[in-house]
């Protein structure tokens, strides 16, 4: 009798195992591949057929003439073939301790002098912190706008022009509802450059 069960059982583990993680997986894939491909892929953003960034990951922005983003915690590291490879976690330290109010205080002193024009008096707070994941490709409207003055000053273009590449780069909330809208940085930054 046990061994009846045992090879029932261990055919139906076998099928679920065959139809849940092989067959769904494969109609999931096709299915996106086919319906939203560039989701599928990654959101990979090109310029010249080189793939420079991804929609759904923040880089690390700290000149002048770029839009900064998010606080990013991410160790580069070399392998052993020489290609770098990027490692990203979400800090620990608690909102209440010392030493989290001395690295948001730095930091707001960092971003002040770096916009001494900007028309806030109050520095938005995702410049400051970090997201969970500490990748976060966007930034609050309030933010983008905090740095205008600065972007203006340093690339040439007039305020007017970098609101319009903002707005450009702007998603409102999804459905009208849920969210927030948001600023995608890394395509504010290609376009500040000409590249998109």
């Amino acid at each position: 009798m046990f061994k009846g069960v045992a090879s029932r059982a261990l055919g139906v583990f076998a099928l679920f195992t065959v139809v849940c993680g092989l067959g769904y997986t494969l109609v999931v894939t096709g299915i996106a591949q086919v319906a939203f491909p560039y989701q599928a892929n990654g959101s990979l953003i090109k310029v010249d057929d080189k793939i420079v960034g991804s929609e759904l990951i923040g880089q690390n922005f700290e000149d002048e003439d770029h839009m900064w983003g998010r606080i990013q915690n991410v160790s580069v590291v070399e392998d052993e073939n020489g290609e770098l490879m990027a490692y990203s976690a979400p800090s620990n330290l608690s909102p209440a301790s010392e030493e989290y109010q001395e690295l948001v205080d730095a930091r707001v002193e960092k971003i002040r002098a770096a916009n001494p024009d900007a028309d806030m008096d109050a520095v938005p707070v995702d410049l400051v912190t970090c997201s969970g994941s500490g990748l976060d490709p966007e930034i609050s409207p309030d933010a983008a706008e905090y740095q205008v003055p600065r972007l203006a000053k340093a690339t040439g273009k007039s305020e007017d022009e970098v609101r319009d590449i903002i707005a450009q780069c702007s998603k409102g909330r999804f459905l009208g509802v849920f969210g927030e809208p948001t600023v995608n940085v890394l395509k504010v930054n290609l376009m500040l450059d000409g590249a998109l």
